[in-house]
């Protein structure tokens, strides 16, 4: 999911401008907010999966 700044604003409950003026005076801690967002993102990917392979166990059996 693609969050726009705004979003991202809204999510942090800050003003978007706050947030662009992060992008371009703290370009870390910018980075470090983009690269948590994608690791919760790919941590709820993971959780997904790995809920859909447990309910294929319960409906096909444990194949240990």
């Amino acid at each position: 999911m693609k969050l726009t700044q705004q979003d991202m604003a809204r999510l942090f409950d800050i003003d978007p401008r706050t947030l662009r003026n992060w992008r371009k005076d703290k370009p870390f801690l910018y980075a470090t907010i983009i690269k948590g967002l994608a690791f919760d993102e790919i941590v709820e990917a993971q959780k997904e999966s790995y809920e859909k392979v447990k309910e294929l166990q319960k409906k096909y059996g444990d194949s240990k």
